[in-house]
This record gives C-alpha cells, structure tokens and sequence, in this order.
C-alpha cells in the first residue's frame, strides 16, 4: 500500500509524505485456536518460516486458553470459493500519476481563494491518497488480487476577530472518497460552490451566539450526520465488539446481541444499511480480508435493531448463517527489532533504525 499527504498553511507548503507499506500477514486456526504470523521477506523460505511462527503462536495460545478454563473453539462460517478474482474500485486518474507539483498548486490556488474573502484570516489544506493493492489465498481456494484507491482531500478557513481575540474556524464538508484524481477536478463534488460556501458559514459561526442551557429541538445537517450513524450505529453493531470481545481494547457497545430485533433505535421511518458494494465508498470491496464477497444488508429496519457486521467467526459462534464481509487486516506491519515496544516503529517505515 501507497500513501501520500501534502499540507499547506496559508497557501505555503508546511509538510509531505509518501509511504510504502509491503509485506504479508498469515492466519491460522490451529487446534480450535488462532495463531498470527507475519513479515516483509517475500522469498518463499522467509513465507514458510513465517507459516510457521503462525501454527507455533495458536499452539502457545491454546496453553494459554486452558490455564485460564476455557474450552471456546475458534471456528468459521462457511463460505463459498471464489477461484482467481479480481477486482478493481471505481476511479478514472490514479492520484501518484499526477505530479506533485500540480497537487500542490491546487491545494495552494484553492488555499489562496479562501484568503482572499472577508473574515478569513489563515487556511490550512491538505490532501490525503491511497493506492492499495491486496493479495489474498486460502486453502479452501478461494484466491482473489484487489486494487483500491480513495483520497482525502480537506480545507480548513480560520477567522480570528482582532478586537476580541475571538477566533473559529470552518471545514470543508466534502467526504473522503473511494475515487481518483478527478474527484478534485470536478467529478463526484462541486468545489467552485464549496470554496464560495466555508467563508459565509464561517462568517455565520462568528456571529452565533453562545448557545445557553435548556431543552432544544436538534436538526442534524447531512453533512454531520454521517458522524453520528458512524459512532451510535457503525461501532455500536460490531459485533465483536457487542459481545464484549474489544472492551479492553476499543471499548463496549449498548446494542448487546439481546437486544437483536428488540433494540428500538428511532422512529418506524429510520432504516440503516451495512453497504460494501456501493459505489466509491471508503468501505467498499469486492472481498473482504477472509475472502468473503462485498455484500449489503439492513443493520436498523423500521427503526429497529435487525442485524450487526459479522466476520466468519462471530458469524459462526452467535449462529448466523454466513459472514456479511466485514473482516479487515489493516498492515502487515510487524516489528522485529529489539528495541520494539520503546521506539513501536515497523521495518516497513523510512523512520525505522532497521529499516529493510
């Protein structure tokens, strides 16, 4: 995986970054346990080595499991094979074939127009790309290869009232995306009208009031709203996490397996879906990272808590039929180095002493 980020303040350039992350990760279910392995040496013997350390790792866990009691045996849905696919997202201009330069003149041309309106005192821009690609192989068969890319493009204005030493500021709204280059020239978002727009929301957040206490009737704007699905619905129906298996980690979740098909969430009007298929979403795939196919289903239908986002083995030990595609390996990335946890660096990052 590539990742690259250029930011600007006040339309100079304050920072870069481009990054290469490659390696490989290998899962195992030894004896009813998981066992974990992974590296960044692609020859087939470092491949084998690293096989290994996963199978030796489920076996040191299973001594671990019994001493504390427990008999829970790690097992996985059933899934269908999917022999040799590919699967591309949905972009025209890969972002890394634009050169820099005109990366960073946009950023500084946009930056320059906020400046250049009433009440806007600085502007930070920024401008985040991804390009991914992901190999993944089980022994059931199912072998699929996938190239993602998405960009995260972001403007932030800033008023400060010199009389007052008052100051706020105002984001741009447009999302990150799952496309390329051209989201920023046109296609997908309007930013003529976006860079028109954060001065006069600005200039509006300036002048409102401090809001007093008391009882309010609250609108949610769309472009917040996503906020909002993401942290009471996204990580409330995580399974895993409903079920306790992250409290020590990322914490619990109000929306416990009980509650399924009880939970009122809202009106009879409100519905939610999971969606991995749609187009040019951030979470959209065409498999998962256990090799389950891309899917979309109903998460809160009429209001109702109706379903939560399964792996292959939170799917097969809460007794639902099969996964809805929601595993996911973030990075290969695994640190070797005796001086690991005190600089917590990889082998893979340029600011690694032992870089490889």
């Amino acid at each position: 995986m590539r990742s690259a980020s250029w930011r600007l303040r006040d339309a100079r350039p304050a920072g870069t970054s481009d990054t290469t992350d490659l390696g490989y990760a290998v899962r195992v279910v030894h004896g009813g346990t998981w066992g974990f392995a992974s590296g960044v040496d692609l020859s087939l013997d470092a491949a084998a080595k690293v096989a290994s350390q996963a199978v030796a790792m489920a076996k040191l866990s299973a001594q671990v499991i019994k001493a504390a009691g427990s008999d829970e045996r790690v097992e996985l849905a059933a899934e269908p094979v999917h022999e040799e696919r590919t699967w591309i997202s949905s972009y025209e201009i890969d972002p890394f074939s634009v050169p820099d330069e005109e990366k960073a003149g946009l950023l500084a041309e946009w930056s320059a127009r906020l400046l250049a309106a009433d009440g806007v005192n600085h502007v930070d821009a920024s401008l985040l790309t991804v390009h991914e690609n992901k190999f993944y192989a089980d022994t059931a068969g199912t072998v699929t290869t996938q190239q993602r890319v998405r960009l995260h493009p972001q403007l932030n204005a800033v008023s400060v009232d010199e009389s007052t030493g008052e100051f706020d500021s105002m984001r741009t709204i447009a999302p990150p995306v799952g496309r390329g280059w051209e989201y920023l020239t046109g296609t997908g978002w309007d930013w003529d009208g976006e860079l028109e727009r954060i001065p006069e929301l600005l200039a509006e957040k300036m002048r409102a009031p401090s809001v007093e206490a008391g009882l309010y009737d609250l609108v949610v704007d769309p472009s917040n709203l996503w906020l909002t699905i993401h942290e009471s619905i996204g990580h409330a129906t995580e399974l895993d996490r409903a079920l306790g298996y992250e409290a020590a980690y990322a914490g619990t979740s109000f929306a416990t397996f009980d509650k399924l098909n009880k939970l009122k969430y809202g009106s009879e009007r409100m519905n939610v879906t999971g969606d991995r298929t749609a187009e040019h979403g951030l979470a959209t795939i065409g498999y998962d990272d256990e090799g389950v196919e891309g899917q979309s289903w109903d998460l809160v239908k009429d209001g109702t808590l109706v379903g939560y986002q399964l792996d292959r083995r939170i799917a097969k030990l809460t007794g639902f039929e099969r996964s809805n595609g929601c595993a996911y390996a973030d990075s290969p990335a695994m640190c070797r180095c005796s001086a690991w946890p005190t600089c917590r660096s990889s082998p893979t990052r340029r600011d690694c002493p032992r870089r490889i």
